[in-house]
């Protein structure tokens, strides 16, 4: 018997033609087997599925209260402080009011100031307090931890090979978003 669709070995990535197996009498047409097997949205879902798995249990054995989304918004802020709350909901891809509610949460536990924007009071920016680093510094050892066990037998220059293919699909990707969009 055949393993389920989502234990199921990986094909190749380029694109197969779609065939179609012939039904039963009376049934629907149904794709080819081969194609139903995981592909490469399938396996990134997967990897980044087990990687906040693996982050959230390390955190709670650490003692750190985060969530990865909490973690991945100090993690922008970090790297761009003084960001406007607008500018960070979008890079994070969610609603302002879910990132406010998130943010409300970070500064109740003392890890991210709000501040108003020099020039636009309607703005209020966003900066990590010292405890926030702090908490960086963590957030950055649990990932490093991560990172080797998801890439153990892979070498360096797979790792790179692995970071560029990652990096050059999300470029594809926001650039048939960006198209996408206009068009609408």
């Amino acid at each position: 018997m055949a393993p389920p669709n989502d234990l199921g070995p990986v094909g190749p990535l380029t694109a197969a033609p779609l065939t179609r197996v012939r039904p039963k009498a009376g049934a629907a047409p149904r794709p080819d087997p081969a194609m139903l097997q995981p592909h490469i949205g399938a396996m990134v879902h997967d990897v980044a599925r087990l990687i906040r798995r693996r982050f959230e249990r390390s955190a709670r054995q650490t003692g750190l209260p985060l969530t990865r989304h909490q973690a991945r918004t100090l993690l922008y802020i970090a790297r761009a402080e003084g960001l406007s709350q607008a500018a960070a909901a979008s890079m994070l891809d969610i609603e302002p009011i879910a990132l406010v509610r998130l943010l409300d949460r970070l500064h109740e536990e003392g890890l991210v100031d709000r501040r108003p924007h020099p020039t636009d009071r309607r703005v209020r920016t966003l900066w990590l307090t010292p405890l926030g680093w702090g908490v960086i510094d963590q957030v950055l050892a649990i990932n490093a931890e991560i990172r080797e066990e998801a890439c153990t037998g892979l070498s360096p220059e797979a790792r790179d090979m692995l970071m560029a293919a990652l990096g050059h699909m999300k470029e594809n990707l926001m650039l048939a978003e960006e198209e996408s969009a206009a068009a609408d």
